[in-house]
C-alpha cells in the first residue's frame, strides 16, 4: 500500500510505526492508495482525516494511523510519545475549567480553548482569541489573543501544542 501524508500530519504516521510513506502537500499529485491528512484537507483518493490540535487529538489520531501500521499501539506506548511535551501531557490526563470567558474566532481554536478549561461566549468575554490568519477580521480591540495558526508554527503536533497552550496559560 502506497501511503502519502501532508507535511502537518508526518510526524503522527512516523510515530504510529509507518516508516514506507510519501510526503506531498497535494497527495492526490502522488496517485497513492491512501492519503493521511488534516480533517480540513480535501482529497481524491481513499483518506484517512486526523485531527492534531489539542493533546488528545494528537493521543487519538497515533493510534488511529497505528491500526493501518499492522502494529497498534497501546495506550500506554502512545503516553509515552507525551514524556517530553509537559504542557501537552498536562492537558491530556486533566480536566480544567475556569472562570475565563472568551470569544473565539476560529473552530479549530475551540477544541484548544475547551482543553484549556475556557468558557467560549458571545458576549462578556474576558479575551478574544484568534488566528493569526483572521487578524485583519477581528473587530474588537481590547484583550486580543493571537494564536499561530498551521502555516506560521512548527509542523510538530507536540511543539504545535506545547506553543498554542502556553500562550493560552499565560491568561490564566
Amino acid at each position: 500500500m502506497k501511503i502519502i501524508t501532508t507535511p502537518m500530519c508526518e510526524e503522527i504516521v512516523r510515530l504510529a510505526g509507518i516508516s514506507d510513506y510519501t510526503v506531498n502537500k497535494f497527495p492526490d499529485d502522488e496517485g497513492g492508495d491512501l492519503a493521511i491528512l488534516l480533517s480540513e484537507s480535501k482529497t481524491k483518493m481513499n483518506s484517512l482525516a486526523i485531527k492534531i490540535n489539542t493533546s488528545s487529538q494528537i493521543f487519538e489520531s497515533i493510534k488511529e494511523v497505528s491500526k493501518i501500521s499492522g502494529n497498534e499501539l497501546s495506550d500506554e506506548e502512545v503516553l509515552t510519545f507525551f514524556n517530553d511535551y509537559e504542557l501537552s501531557k498536562k492537558y491530556l490526563v486533566s480536566d480544567f475549567k475556569t472562570d475565563i470567558n472568551v470569544k473565539v474566532y476560529s473552530e479549530f481554536l475551540k477544541d484548544i480553548v475547551r482543553d484549556v478549561g475556557f468558557n467560549i461566549v458571545c458576549e462578556n468575554f474576558d479575551y478574544v482569541i484568534y488566528p493569526d490568519y483572521l487578524e485583519n477580521k477581528v473587530v474588537e480591540v481590547d484583550n486580543l489573543v493571537k494564536i499561530p495558526s498551521h502555516n506560521n508554527i512548527s509542523k510538530n503536533p507536540f511543539e504545535k501544542v506545547e506553543a498554542r497552550y502556553s500562550i493560552l496559560e499565560s491568561l490564566i
